[in-house]
């Protein structure tokens, strides 16, 4: 079956980076479009970026473009997300999700990893 599991996750200094990964497995991952999203408490959940199969096009959501860049690696069946200069308003639960290319919707969807931004 399908698995997104997301790690790289944690607390943090307003500032600070971190880079979060999206490992897949029981898909052909090149073949799937993916994203994160991130979900604040109390909030719903807001898309934050995608990235095409191949890699070649990438977009974000307004608010974040400049501080965060999604990428994937297909030969390790992995997405990524760098994330610079946190704030404390980026602390969130952050999803990996993957649809393949002829679904709208995202259609699988990973565990989530926290992540906690402090001033």
């Amino acid at each position: 079956q399908v698995q997104l599991v997301e790690s790289g996750g944690g607390a943090v200094q307003a500032g600070d980076s971190l880079r979060l990964s999206c490992a897949a497995s029981g898909l052909t991952f090149s073949s799937y479009s993916m994203a994160w999203f991130r979900q604040a408490p109390g909030k719903e959940r807001e898309f934050v970026a995608s990235i095409t199969p191949s890699g070649d096009s990438t977009y974000y959501a307004n608010s974040l473009k400049g501080r965060f860049t999604i990428s994937r690696d297909n030969a390790k069946n992995t997405m990524y997300l760098q994330m610079n200069s946190l704030k404390p308003e980026d602390t969130a639960v952050y999803y990996c999700a993957g649809r393949p290319r002829s679904a709208i919707r995202y259609n699988y969807w990973g565990q989530g990893t926290h992540v906690t931004v402090s001033s």
